[in-house]
């Protein structure tokens, strides 16, 4: 008995152990099976991996159209001829995309652009049904053959596949139309205009699903998931706020039908991108700046000594001129929209330093709330140091702050072991262009000539930006140099925005699926960034309370309605159809407001840059040791001057097919060569791709000169400005829609003579610094853009005698 009693315990311990064994080597064998699809990709070449295929293709075919007339096997076969179809159609356009995509490389030892991108993409989806298929071909006939699953997933994916084909069409014909080189469509605004109305209508949920990342590197595809819920959940939020009804515990209920449901999930991220407006997207991004999850990233990233927020006032100062540093010009507060009023920045050191403690700098320290500490004086302090980087943050021009970017800024200060100073410049749309230029350049400026205080000598200076950052570090140095003020000793990039302008190229094509950058939600933050979008006055309380205020105002209606909202949740949750897309009303854009704090506005306009800045010439000059009367400089930034109304053209970026009809027969004399970028020229006869089913949506597409300023985009400046950039160290993307930006600014800045280094990351999403804890690869990433900050920071090497 006793031998029996202790049996007991140990056969269910073993029991235990056996199913435990067995879900650790089931978990095994799906991570084998993710990498040998991956090693697919990259050891087979694109027509054996396409005959492969297409042969394993037509053997499922084969098998599910002998099981009888069953809907399950006849969706089977009929995915399967699709999925053959589709691959031999696609193969031959890659092949030609393949052909020509080195001639759009930087040079050889970086390969990489759109095209190439494009073409990656495609063998990524390819290499997920060579898998795909050959499992289904070797375990069709077990009984625990999961065929809804696989049938559910293989019509994602050949959805997918059909879209990226579209979109390799699209890349044939921006490869016809461009010069050689040229990565960005050259042709007029109207043709931009019809290309763009036409991309735009594709279908976009199928990326959003099932397919969700499916083009990156496998760490990063969870994260994926988990933003796509919350973005959903959050536009579901975001909807009743708007519509007043707040979060009820229903709504929280019918949200997580899109965490079980891909397909749900995917149709709900393309309304979402498609019909909300900026604000929502401001909002959205701004979450990572809620006190719990701010502490919760801080917790996770290295403990520095200092990190204040200061409030720079808004008075003006003389800055040494380069050329002469006996000569002075003065440096304005920002004036653009809202007059002049304080700049924030927060500064961070990994030690704390001489100077950082100082009464002058402890004056300028802004509180964070409850929540922030102050920083006590220690006995010992680090000597300052040689060296100082000036931090611009992403965004979109519309959103976050210092305190988003704060965890991996805290990394750089303890590797480079120098102070940083990063810029909270104010955000679009109350605050569009140039205000944040002005600021920037205001505290750059600030920096250099009080690094004292910043723990500093100020010997070796490096501008560092991502995103909206990075085309703020370039113009923040072309206007350095324009007020003859010292420039950076270098710029790091990462994945920067340089063109600004509406205009299509490969990589952008990938906005299509790219869940981070979708192609409507680059276009509201840059409308937002020209100036184009205007206020919503309506509900102002809300919006004065802020989504944040909402959701924290909302938390007590939520509890109030967990025990009503309960019992329609089984109702909630089997409602997995029938949502109708909600239409937003965009509003008509008021007049546009410029600055003219630069005289390019007024300069003719030219696809590759505008001619000289007169303006930037208007230089009063200010000797150190003369007389107050002195002529000061001329303000570079005056206020807000009306200068007359932008005619937006209405692109109908739904286009019914009906609509397409009409227009096509409107534009019947247009030459051969432009009728070519619509889609019956651009598809072949009896490809149709799938349309998107959010309705028809009217978005002005602006095309004024503000978006051709170089201060703006920077790839359009020309030769003269890009001269006078210092050198300049660009971290991309392959898989990022503005890939193509850096490509060309880099390409650019060679064929000036001006020094420049383009390093492009494999398989990571646009904004990895954000994520650099996330994986490996981003890890990796994180640090090579810390290298090329070193080496900005190392002073050059003395020559030898």
């Amino acid at each position: 008995m006793e031998s029996t009693g202790e049996s007991g315990p140990a056969g269910a311990r073993a029991s235990k152990n056996e199913k435990e064994g067995l879900k650790s080597r089931s978990r095994r064998r799906w991570r084998k099976a993710k990498a040998k699809a991956s090693r697919l990709m990259h050891t087979m070449d694109l027509r054996t991996m396409t005959q492969t295929l297409v042969t394993l293709a037509e053997d499922n075919m084969a098998f599910f159209s002998s099981q009888g007339p069953g809907e399950t096997a006849r969706r089977l076969t009929s995915v399967f001829a699709g999925v053959r179809e589709q691959a031999l159609g696609l193969e031959p356009a890659l092949v030609r995309l393949l052909g020509v995509a080195h001639l759009f490389d930087l040079d050889p030892e970086t390969p990489a652009n759109g095209y190439r991108s494009l073409v990656h993409t495609a063998r990524c989806c390819l290499a997920h049904l060579l898998h795909k298929s050959r499992y289904v071909a070797s375990n069709r006939h077990s009984i625990f053959f999961r065929t809804s699953h696989n049938l559910a997933e293989l019509e994602a994916y050949l959805v997918a596949l059909t879209q990226l084909r579209a979109l390799t069409y699209y890349a044939q014909h921006l490869l016809a139309t461009n010069r050689p080189g040229g990565l960005f469509f050259e042709g007029d605004e109207g043709l931009t205009a019809e290309f763009l109305r036409e991309y735009v209508t594709l279908h976009k949920g199928c990326f959003y699903g099932r397919c969700l990342g499916f083009q990156f590197t496998p760490a990063i595809r969870p994260f994926l998931q988990t933003i796509s819920i919350g973005l959903v959940s959050f536009g579901e939020h975001y909807k009743r706020n708007e519509t007043g009804l707040g979060v009820t515990a229903s709504s929280l209920f019918t949200s997580g039908r899109f965490a079980i449901d891909p397909e749900l999930r995917g149709a709900e991220f393309e309304r979402i991108i498609q019909n909300l407006d900026v604000h929502f997207w401001k909002a959205f991004w701004n979450i990572t700046e809620i006190e719990v999850l701010s502490s919760l990233a801080n917790m996770a990233s290295a403990t520095v000594r200092v990190s204040r927020l200061l409030s720079l006032p808004p008075e003006a100062f003389e800055m040494p001129l380069t050329s002469d540093p006996k000569l002075t010009v003065t440096i304005s507060p920002p004036l653009a929209h809202t007059g002049p009023g304080p700049v924030l920045v927060r500064l961070i050191s990994y030690e704390l330093r001489e100077g950082q403690d100082s009464e002058e700098l402890s004056s300028l320290v802004k509180s964070e709330g409850p929540w922030s500490l102050e920083l006590r004086p220690r006995p010992q302090q680090a000597p300052r140091s040689q060296s100082l980087v000036v931090h611009i943050h992403g965004g979109g021009f519309v959103a976050q702050t210092s305190k988003s970017h704060e965890p991996y800024l805290k990394t750089w200060a303890q590797e480079l072991g120098v102070p940083i100073i990063s810029i909270d410049y104010s955000l679009a749309p109350e605050a569009p262009f140039p205000r944040a230029l002005e600021e920037c350049f205001f505290a750059y400026c600030w920096a250099i000539k009080h690094c004292a205080l910043l723990g500093s000598t100020g010997e070796r200076i490096c501008l560092a930006g991502d995103s909206a950052g990075g085309n703020l570090c370039f113009t923040v140095s072309l206007r350095a140099a324009a007020y003859g003020v010292r420039v950076p000793d270098g710029i790091m990039a990462a994945y920067p925005a340089t063109m600004l302008q509406s205009a299509a190229s490969p990589s952008r094509l990938l906005s299509l699926m790219d869940p981070l950058l979708p192609l409507s939600v680059l276009s509201k933050c840059v409308s937002a960034y020209a100036g184009a979008e205007t206020e919503d006055h309506s509900n102002s309380d809300q919006k004065a309370l802020g989504m944040m205020g909402l959701v924290r105002r909302d938390t007590s209606l939520l509890l109030r309605d967990l025990r009503l909202g309960a019992s329609s949740w089984l109702n909630s949750f089997l409602e997995l159809r029938g949502h109708k897309s909600q239409k937003t009303q965009v509003p008509v854009a008021e007049t546009m407001r410029r600055s003219v704090s630069d005289a390019a506005l007024a300069q003719p306009e030219s696809p590759l840059g505008t001619d000289s800045l007169k303006a930037l010439t208007d230089l009063s000059l200010k000797s150190s040791s003369e007389s107050s009367d002195t002529p000061k400089m001329s303000e570079m930034s005056q206020s807000l001057e009306t200068l007359g109304p932008s005619t937006p053209s209405d692109v109908n970026f739904f286009l019914r097919s009906e609509d397409a009809q009409e227009e096509a027969g409107a534009k019947e004399g247009a030459s051969t060569k432009d009728r070519g970028l619509g889609s019956r020229a651009t598809f072949p006869e009896g490809f149709h791709p799938r349309r998107s089913s959010q309705g028809v949506i009217h978005m002005p597409l602006y095309s004024v000169p503000i978006v051709k300023n170089p201060f703006m985009s920077p790839l359009l400046a020309p030769d003269h400005m890009l001269k006078t950039l210092p050198p300049v160290h660009i971290v991309a993307c392959a898989l990022d829609p503005m890939l193509d930006d850096s490509v060309m600014f880099a390409r650019r800045l060679r064929e000036v003579g001006q020094p420049v280094t383009l390093h492009v990351v494999e398989d990571l999403p646009h904004g990895f610094l954000s994520l650099a804890s996330l994986c490996r690869e981003t890890q990796q990433a994180a640090q090579l853009c810390v290298e090329r900050i070193r080496l900005i920071l190392t002073p050059p090497a003395a020559p030898q005698p």
